[in-house]
Formats: C-alpha cells, structure tokens, sequence
C-alpha cells in the first residue's frame, strides 16, 4: 500500500492550513470559553466544500482519498479539535448510509449531508452499553411498515443538532448480543425525538454531546439500514474506517501543541538564554516532534488501507487510534510542561489542547478497546483467533 502524500496532498494541506490559520484559530478559545456550537464555522466549512470530504461525488462529495481526508481533519484539529468534529461527525453519521444504505436511501440523504444543508450524527453508545456494544438496549418493535423504538442513547456527539441519527437497536431480544441488532435512518424532527441533557466536558467544549431520548419514534421499514440482525456488523464497519479520522484529529491536536511550544520555547529566556537552547528542552522537543510524526505515518498507512479496503483495515485503523491518541496526550502534556505555569492558564492554547486530547483516548472505543481489536487481528493472522471478531 503507497501511503507517502504526493504533491496534491500537499497542496491541499496548504490550503487547509491557511483556512484553519486564518478563519478557525482565532475563534477557538472563544469556542472553548462559550461552550457553544460554532454555526458559522460549519457553514464556513460547507463553502469551502468540506463538509463532503467523504462522499461520493454522484451525491454532491468531493470523494477525497482517505489520505487526503486525514489531511483535512489533521489541518482543523491543528487549529481547533471542536472543529476538527464538525467534519470527523458528518462522516461518522453518514457511513452506516454509505456501507449498507439501498440506492434511494443514499439519494435521499447523502447530497443534504455532503452539502452542509443536513448534519448528521451516530447513535450507537448507551448509558449501560459503551464498550460493550452487545449490551446495547434500545428495542425497535416491527409494526407493519414501520419500527417503533423506543430507549435511550448517551454521549451521542451532535446529538443535539443533527437533522438525522443513525441508531443501532435491538430488533430481537431474543437473539440476544449482537445477533438481534438492527441499523436505522431516524430524522431528529420524528415525534417522540428528544434530546434533552448535554454533557458538561472537559474538552471539545463547542461540540455538543448529548443523551437522545426516542419515545414510541415510528420509522418507516424504508429506513431500515440493511437487514434485521446486520446492526452490529454495520456498527462494526462504520467504527472501522471512522476511527481514521480520530487518529488525524490526535495528530493535528499534537501538532498545534507542537508548534506553539517550539514557537514559545525560541522566545523564552530564562537564567540569560533561550530555553530552546538548553538540551533538556531541546530533547523533550525532540521527543514530541518524533512522537507526532510517527503517529502522522502511521495514520496515513491506514488511511491506504482503508482506500485499498483491506481485508485487515481493523488492524490498521485501530493501531493508528492508539498511537495517536496515547501520543497526543502525551505531546501536549509536553507542551504545558514547555511554558510552564504559562502552560497552565487559559491565556495559552496548550492547556485547552491537552484537554482537547484527552477524547482521542476515549470516543469510537477506548484504547483498551483498541488493543483488544488489534490483538484479536494478530491471532487471526496467526490462524488462532475465535470466529468472532
């Protein structure tokens, strides 16, 4: 697989980086501070035709290569992981769509996505079923052409402002696990829809996460993603190529970590020097930068993986996801430890950084979960894993 960005990718990322330089950064504290969804950025985004990175372009996408699309979502989180999500989201919602949708369900909602005009989110983690996604409760009940769910869903990311959620339920309880999860288009604006409590975060402060609420929410049979009991093999291949983008979300994080600490440690003299002359500022510096950047390509060898649509891709998107996020922690920790107690005040973008990171470890499985994933595809290489994934 050539994973190597040519000069195209390049190209792009100059482009991205001046929009996210000039337009994204200079709102991001105030994004942070607010704790409120930034509408003219998604717009801003939908302009400049980012908004459909990822989809087809018989459906109004821009159809990038995965490699350029970790680019895109690389570039915004170096300026502002909130925003980095408004692109991470929309892809996320819409690829059960794209995966298992007929036809006409992808004529249907995938131009209003592509264009910015519908945001999207993915409903698939419960209060009780994180992790475990077999534990999943929410029950969706056949009554002649229609489902009616009913149940509840938690740290659903733009839960609270999509126009449409696609929702992982359990259509036969009886079945039990993942054998009786089903997959579903659910438009936000169906009766019996709520979305009534927003999570308090530590980080990503202006995207809203939020518990969704479905009382007796009646959905066409047309709307239903693939056939019953596909629900968890949907969910499973939607989390195996969205993970892509979370790893780029954690190396951009660090990067702007990076760059701000590098900037710093140049200006700031102590004891009649630069820091940045002093060699354990020089070796912490070096560590970061090397950290990012192998991070960086092994994100983007996933990304070929996920273009080649390898029969392994599991094993690559979710090692990217580790090392990313678990470098990413570690990379802005650096960088408050750079400006010391400067580091630790909200005057500076590091300590909001650090925050930010801290999610990379945690949203579309947690490292744990990661580990596990890639363990299981090397007992499978070796001929000795279980037949389940």
């Amino acid at each position: 697989m050539t994973y190597r960005p040519t000069a195209d990718h390049d190209e792009l990322r100059a482009v991205v980086r001046e929009l996210a330089d000039e337009r994204v950064a200079p709102r991001a504290a105030e994004i942070d501070a607010s704790s409120e969804f930034p509408w003219d950025l998604k717009e801003l985004l939908a302009k400049q035709d980012l908004m459909g990175i990822a989809f087809p372009t018989r459906f109004g996408g821009t159809e990038l290569d995965d490699i350029s699309q970790a680019i895109v979502v690389e570039e915004i989180a170096r300026a502002d992981a909130t925003t980095s999500l408004i692109v991470i989201v929309q892809k996320l919602g819409a690829l059960p769509i794209m995966i298992a949708g007929t036809e006409e369900q992808q004529a249907r909602y995938l131009p209003r996505l592509s264009s910015g005009e519908w945001m999207a989110a993915f409903g698939l983690t419960e209060a009780g079923a994180g992790s475990d996604v077999a534990g999943i409760r929410m029950r969706a009940r056949r009554d002649d052409d229609h489902y009616v769910i009913n149940g509840s869903k938690r740290f659903i990311t733009h839960g609270s402002i999509a126009n449409l959620v696609t929702i992982i339920a359990s259509t036969d309880p009886e079945a039990g696990g993942r054998k009786g999860l089903s997959a579903f288009i659910v438009e936000t604006d169906s009766p019996g829809f709520s979305a009534p409590r927003l999570e308090h975060k530590m980080g990503i402060r202006g995207s809203p996460t939020a518990e969704l609420h479905l009382d007796d929410v009646r959905v066409p049979v047309a709307n239903r993603l693939g056939e019953e009991g596909e629900g968890f093999a949907i969910a499973m291949a939607t989390l195996d190529r969205s993970r892509l983008s979370i790893a780029a979300q954690a190396v951009g994080i660090a990067q702007g970590a990076l760059d701000f600490a590098v900037g710093y440690a140049a200006q700031r003299e102590q004891f009649g020097e630069r820091i940045a002359d002093m060699q354990g500022m020089q070796f912490l510096l070096a560590d970061m930068a090397s950290g990012v950047e192998a991070a960086r390509q092994l994100t983007y060898a996933a990304a070929a993986a996920v273009d080649a649509n390898a029969p392994d891709l599991a094993y690559w998107t979710s090692s990217a996801k580790l090392i990313a996020g678990d470098m990413a922690m570690r990379v802005t920790t650096d960088a408050v430890q750079v400006l010391g107690g400067y580091g630790y005040v909200t005057e500076y973008p590091v300590e909001r950084m650090m925050r930010d990171a801290k999610i990379t470890q945690l949203y579309e499985g947690t490292q744990q979960v990661q580990r596990m994933i890639v363990a299981r595809q090397l007992l499978r290489r070796a001929g000795v894993s279980r037949p389940s994934r």
